[in-house]
C-alpha cells in the first residue's frame, strides 16, 4: 500500500508562506494532479513530499510510515523532473540504470528492469546514445524511464512535459497516462497546464497562494468550481463572469444581468434570494450558451464583436453590460462581427456566485 497523507504542512520561507496548512490524501495507486498558477504552492508541497524540502508544520504519511523528516532515499520514492536531471556523460542506458546501482541493486537485475523500462518508453534503440544526440522527447522519456525502473510504489512528476514543444506534449501526455495506468504506481503530477490536468489526473487539487482551494474528479472541477477563482483557471477559455442584480417579482427570484432577466432554477432560488438588493457574480461556461440567431423571448440580445474561428468550434466575443463574455458555438454557424444574435442560457448551467467570497453557491 502506498497512500499519501499531508496533515496541515506548512512550508515557510522567510516571512513567506509557499503552502499555508495544506491537507490531501492520495489513494493507494490513484494519479493525482496538483495544479495552479506559477507561485501557487505545488512544487513545494511536492518537495516537501519528496525530502527535498522538509515541511515546517504538519506531518506527511506514505503507505502508513511517517515521512515527514525522512531523507529522499528512506521514502520509497520516484521522482521526475522537469529539467530532466539526466547525466550527460553517461549513455542512456547508465542513466536508467543509475539510481539502482547506487541502491546496489544486482547487476542482472538491473539489466532487467533498464531493458523493461526502454521498452516501455519506446527507447530501447537508444540505451547506447549520449542525451546529447537526443531530442527534447527522447530526453524526458529516459527520465520516466529511471524513475519506474525504480519500481517505487511513489512516483512523483515535476512539470515533466513543459519543456516540450505542443505537439510533442500532446502526445507524450497520452503516452504518459496510459504508461502510469500500466504501471499502477501511486503518482502525484505537478503541472501549470489546466488542460494536461483534466486530461490526466483520477482526481485533481486546485491550489492559489499555499492554499489547496478543490479537490475533486476533473468533471466536477470543471462543472461544478468551489469558487470563481477554479472556474477562472480551469477551463480554456476560462468560466465566463458576469455582474448581476438580485431582485423579486412576484414571488419569483429574478437576476437582472444588463438589460435582461435570467431565472435561477427552481432548487437555487432560495440560496440566490438570500442576496435581494445586492449584486451577484454570474458563471457560465463557453460551450453551455445556446447561440440563436433568430430573436427570441428567453434569451438575451447581444452583439458580436469578435468572431475567432478554431476549427472544431467558433469563438464569439459579446459584451452583456459591462461584461465581455466568450461564447463557443458550432463552426459551421455563419455569425460575423457586428452581427446581433441571442443567447440562450440553460438555468441548470448558470452558476450564482457570490461576489466577496468568490464562493459558488449550491444547493
Amino acid at each position: 500500500m502506498a497512500e499519501i497523507k499531508i496533515e496541515n504542512v506548512t512550508k515557510r520561507f522567510g516571512d513567506f508562506t509557499a503552502v499555508d496548512n495544506a491537507n490531501l490524501t492520495i489513494e493507494d495507486k490513484e494519479f493525482m494532479v496538483l495544479v495552479g498558477p506559477s507561485g501557487c504552492g505545488k512544487t513545494t508541497l511536492l518537495r516537501s513530499i519528496a525530502g527535498l524540502g522538509m515541511a515546517d508544520e504538519g506531518r506527511i504519511m506514505i503507505g502508513g510510515r511517517d515521512v515527514t523528516y525522512l531523507p529522499p532515499r528512506e521514502r520509497q520514492i520516484s521522482m521526475v523532473f522537469q529539467s530532466y536531471a539526466i547525466f550527460p556523460h553517461m549513455k542512456v542506458y547508465d542513466n536508467i540504470a543509475f539510481g539502482l546501482k547506487m541502491t546496489k541493486v544486482d547487476k542482472k537485475e538491473i539489466n532487467r528492469r533498464v531493458n523493461e523500462a526502454a521498452e516501455l518508453l519506446h527507447i530501447e534503440e537508444l540505451l547506447d546514445r549520449y542525451p546529447n544526440n537526443m531530442s527534447g522527447g527522447q530526453r524526458q522519456r529516459v527520465a520516466v524511464a529511471r524513475a519506474i525502473a525504480m519500481q517505487a510504489e511513489v512516483l512523483l512528476m515535476d512539470e515533466p512535459l513543459s519543456n516540450l514543444d505542443a505537439l510533442l506534449r500532446l502526445e507524450m501526455r497520452a503516452e504518459l497516462k496510459k504508461l502510469l495506468a500500466d504501471i499502477n504506481a501511486t503518482t502525484i503530477y505537478v503541472t501549470h497546464d489546466q488542460i494536461e490536468a483534466l486530461s490526466m489526473g483520477d482526481r485533481i487539487a486546485v491550489m492559489k497562494d499555499g492554499l489547496v482551494q478543490q479537490v475533486d474528479q476533473p468533471t466536477t472541477i470543471y462543472d461544478r468550481p468551489a469558487n470563481s477563482f477554479v472556474g477562472g483557471f480551469i477551463g480554456n477559455p476560462p468560466m465566463n463572469f458576469m455582474t448581476g442584480q438580485v431582485q423579486k417579482d412576484n414571488g419569483q427570484i429574478l437576476v437582472k444581468v444588463g438589460d435582461s432577466l435570467l431565472t435561477p432554477a427552481s432548487f437555487i432560488q432560495e440560496q440566490v434570494g438570500k442576496y435581494e438588493g445586492d449584486s451577484i457574480t454570474v458563471g457560465i461556461r463557453a460551450e453551455n450558451m445556446e447561440t440563436l440567431v433568430d430573436p427570441t423571448t428567453d434569451a438575451i440580445p447581444v452583439t458580436v464583436d469578435v468572431v475567432e474561428p478554431l476549427g472544431s468550434q467558433n469563438l464569439l466575443t459579446v459584451r452583456i453590460g459591462d461584461d465581455r463574455v466568450k461564447v463557443s458555438t458550432h463552426p459551421d454557424l455563419a455569425v460575423r462581427a457586428g452581427q446581433k444574435v441571442w443567447l440562450r442560457f440553460p438555468a441548470e448551467k448558470i452558476r450564482w456566485i457570490e461576489r466577496q467570497s468568490g464562493k459558488v453557491l449550491y444547493s
